[in-house]
């Protein structure tokens, strides 16, 4: 006879209604599969009397999800409460502590506190899993773990954010601006109320920091990373770009350079006919390169109840089978720290939008600029506004240093005769 595994759900929202009438219709087919019944004994939410779609017995229904661990019959606990800190945190804490298999949507808590729940895990020789914190329904955790074991993988890169790629793709193909398009993504599900995680790039981060410890065998690195978000970008800059034959992008990047990590997240250029220029709307992907492999894509839907279900139930299936494996791929022992590379050292060509005062020497002052700060210039175009009394330059720059860039930023923005804040915008070569 096939054994019960008795699951609590904490979170009962968009996710967590759809997990649950996922899993009630798929019962058998999962119990086949997998040798086990997956049975959810009880559910926790933040409102218990908000009007649902679903009817749920009372009798699964727990006030406090930090009761569940408590529980003796429960032996896997799904968290999708969310958030690093607070009754996320102390939920997984005492779910692995007591012994409980814990499967997380959580992203924000992986990147932060991963380290600390992985030896907790291996301790209590339960599992934590985690595959729909990165990619959604895109199973890039579990290919990096398993299907790529036998590689050593140098570099990952990719969109990872679905509200940033909307919004930029949408904006190639409407000619709308930023705002708009920005209003259409909240209306039509794809972007929160308040998105301003991923506009500035912290949700996009905080994953690749997970990507990086699971590829390079490291632990979650804690330094501050490169992080910018596209709220800067505007319609004029994706016009412009189009016609250096090049699309912006929202990329996560994460490698070893000399032995040392540089993980950053920021908008770049690539070339339209490149393998990530024609992900669009809310598709999100990642390449990795290593060897023998070679160059890996995996594309799918990274956020929305289907797809995190699918990521859920596909860790939920691991724990059914009774395989007590490593959260990292290997064991909290063996994962290594390793130094962060000076991303002042970093090396990348570049375009620059700068808005000036249309007035005679403007033009000389700034390619003087450029030429002090060791910036070589490849292309570059001038966009008179006479009415206005104000002109836009847009430079294409060779190859150059980080340090560089800053110090150029640094005295464009001091100039007379720059009007505001110039956007750049690095070139990245995928």
């Amino acid at each position: 006879m096939k054994k019960k595994v008795n699951i609590a759900i904490a979170g009962f929202g968009n996710i967590g209604s759809y997990f649950y009438k996922t899993l009630e219709k798929n019962n058998y087919h999962i119990s086949v599969k997998t040798g086990r019944i997956p049975f959810v004994r009880y559910i926790s939410a933040k409102n218990l009397n908000k009007k649902r779609l679903i009817k749920i017995p009372k009798s699964k229904w727990i006030k406090n999800p930090l009761d569940l661990p408590l529980r003796k019959e429960i032996d896997v606990i799904v968290e999708l409460i969310g958030g690093s800190e607070g009754i996320a945190k102390k939920l997984v804490f005492s779910a692995l502590r007591n012994k409980k298999h814990v499967i997380t949507a959580n992203k924000a808590l992986i990147a932060k506190h991963g380290d600390q729940l992985a030896t907790l895990a291996e301790q209590n020789k339960v599992n934590l899993e985690y595959e729909a914190s990165v990619g959604g329904g895109m199973p890039i955790i579990r290919s990096i773990k398993e299907g790529l074991i036998a590689n050593k993988i140098n570099k990952v890169y990719g969109i990872l954010n679905g509200t940033t790629n909307f919004i930029l793709s949408s904006m190639q193909n409407s000619n709308k601006n930023f705002y708009d398009v920005l209003n259409d993504a909240k209306k039509l599900g794809f972007a929160e109320s308040n998105p301003i995680s991923d506009l500035n790039g912290n949700d996009s981060a905080a994953k690749i920091r997970i990507l990086s410890s699971i590829a390079f065998n490291i632990t979650i690195s804690k330094d501050n990373i490169l992080t910018e978000g596209i709220q800067n970008i505007n319609l004029t800059d994706i016009l412009y770009t189009k016609k250096f034959g090049y699309k912006i992008k929202l990329l996560s990047i994460s490698e070893i350079k000399k032995n040392k990590l540089i993980e950053r997240v920021h908008p770049c250029l690539i070339k339209s006919n490149s393998i990530l220029s024609n992900i669009d709307g809310v598709l999100n992907a990642v390449v990795i390169e290593g060897s023998p492999v070679g160059k890996t894509i995996l594309q799918g839907e990274g956020a929305g109840p289907g797809p995190t279900t699918s990521a859920i139930i596909s860790d939920l299936c691991s724990v059914l089978r009774g395989n007590i494996k490593y959260p990292f791929g290997i064991s909290s022992k063996s994962r290594k720290k390793i130094v962060k590379f000076d991303i002042k050292k970093h090396i990348s060509s570049s375009y620059l939008r700068i808005d000036v005062k249309d007035i005679p020497g403007v033009l000389s002052s700034i390619t003087n600029i450029f030429a002090k700060n060791k910036i070589s210039i490849k292309n570059l175009l001038q966009n008179p506004d006479k009415k206005n009394k104000k002109a836009t330059i847009i430079i294409i720059t060779h190859k150059s240093l980080e340090k560089n860039y800053i110090n150029l930023f640094s005295n464009l923005t001091k100039n007379k005769f720059v009007l505001k804040k110039p956007t750049f915008i690095r070139i990245e070569e995928v």
